[in-house]
């Protein structure tokens, strides 16, 4: 092998090793999950202080097959019960949330997000305090596509939900 050619061999080596090293981090973040035609994307939670009771639970649906389908239910072991709710503004201004016993339909061909103030996942009697950086296991139940086993980011207190570029979605 020529000087020329080893060089070149070396510095090829070295920026794809130091590419790797800057997107490992995102890549190690971003998790997504699949069933039949559902793309799930980035489940994820926030941290909690000592003694909290609740937690919400975010998470995006990608429907890409031709007929709709249904989220009924989440289930997970970090709390006594999981449900799932929808927070919405009455006329007056004030912001009510309640259980969707129906849980939240996914139209074909379209996306469907569960964020802070919107559609969302109570985990409610929560066995423990939500520690930034962990991950939780949890299971969607959809009405076709079945059950799948996902889990659940634990993110900063603060989280609000926006832009996470690599996050699959979300």
């Amino acid at each position: 092998m020529t000087r020329s050619l080893l060089r070149s061999a070396l510095l090829a080596a070295a920026l794809l090793a130091g590419a790797g090293l800057t997107l490992a981090p995102a890549l190690t973040e971003a998790h997504g999950f699949k069933i039949a035609s559902l793309d799930i994307g980035h489940p994820w939670s926030r941290a909690t202080p000592a003694g909290a009771k609740v937690a919400g639970g975010y998470l995006k649906v990608t429907n890409g097959g031709a007929e709709a389908d249904r989220l009924l239910s989440v289930a997970s072991a970090i709390a006594d019960k999981v449900e799932i709710h929808e927070m919405a503004m009455a006329a007056d201004g004030t912001a009510s949330m309640h259980r969707l016993d129906n849980g939240v339909e996914i139209p074909a061909g379209a996306t469907v997000e569960l964020k802070p103030g919107s559609y969302h996942i109570m985990f409610i009697g929560l066995k423990r305090p939500l520690t930034e950086g962990e991950k939780f296991d949890g299971t969607l139940t959809f009405e076709k596509a079945g059950t799948v086993a996902v889990q659940f980011a634990v993110e900063a207190m603060g989280k609000t939900g926006g832009d996470h570029g690599a996050h699959q979605g979300h």
